[in-house]
């Protein structure tokens, strides 16, 4: 079921329910897409036309985060469960290994997505790694790489794309080509390949149960992480009050309130 949440919808699935619904898409094949907001993200489509529209177009869109469920209690429409894209590609791995999917992964630095792909060989059995690429930095400005991209990506005949390129520009990219590529799903997945590889560690499992992975990764990259994350907690108060009085307004007048979203 589909919710409107402040500037955006939320696909109001628990994990298990994603994974079958992602798997629907790929026996669909209809060059379909996932993204996982954050709180980060919902700032960003305030401010990035190009953002808000692959939001807007995208197949499944999951919740990433605590802050967003806490958020949607706030405001009386509770999302169900986090689905993380750094929990979500694991199990998806899992899903590709028991019907015979193979996934393609694009993005991280050089050397870091292979390293991901035999990790999750050995720990999956039977899953299919289609193949691997880290593209230069600021490959999306030229064309001919991103054509070697496309083309990389269909010769490899992958059911699933992952794609690690971080955010605004994971999303951009899937929504610019998803046209050109002959995958069933595209998903956008973060830093996750960077876990599993083990070039980043991930928030102990307590920490990302009680909303605190944002404190562990600030103190990983306190340097980088910091600004964001407080521009951020100072812009979404402004949002939250927007989209609350326009939910408010929208509920006396009996009309939706949230942006006509592609299903």
């Amino acid at each position: 079921m589909r919710i409107p949440f402040l500037n955006t919808e939320i696909d109001n699935l628990t994990m298990q329910e994603a994974i079958d619904e992602i798997n629907v898409l790929v026996k669909k094949n209809n060059h379909s897409y996932v993204v996982t907001p954050n709180l980060d993200h919902i700032v960003l489509i305030e401010k990035d036309s190009e953002f808000k529209r692959a939001y807007e177009n995208a197949d499944l869109i999951l919740t990433d985060g605590k802050p967003l469920i806490w958020i949607s209690r706030l405001l009386k429409n509770p999302i169900k469960e986090k689905v993380s894209g750094s929990d979500l590609f694991p199990r998806v791995c899992e899903l590709a290994a028991q019907n015979g999917y193979s996934i393609f992964i694009l993005g991280a630095m050089e050397g870091v997505a292979q390293t991901a792909a035999n990790k999750l060989i050995k720990s999956v059995p039977r899953l299919s790694i289609a193949g691997c690429y880290s593209p230069p930095v600021g490959f999306e400005k030229d064309s001919e790489e991103v054509k070697k991209i496309i083309n990389m990506i269909n010769s490899s005949n992958a059911d699933i794309l992952a794609v690690a390129l971080g955010a605004p520009k994971g999303e951009k990219f899937i929504y610019q080509i998803r046209d050109k590529i002959s995958v069933a799903v595209s998903m956008q997945i973060g830093a996750t390949i960077d876990f599993i590889a083990g070039r980043i560690k991930r928030a102990p499992k307590w920490m990302s149960d009680y909303g605190l992975e944002w404190l562990y990764r600030i103190f990983q990259d306190p340097k980088r992480l910091l600004k964001r994350y407080v521009r951020d907690a100072c812009e979404i108060i402004p949002i939250i009050i927007r989209y609350s009085k326009r939910k408010r307004n929208s509920n006396k007048n009996g009309k939706s309130y949230g942006n006509k979203q592609k299903k």
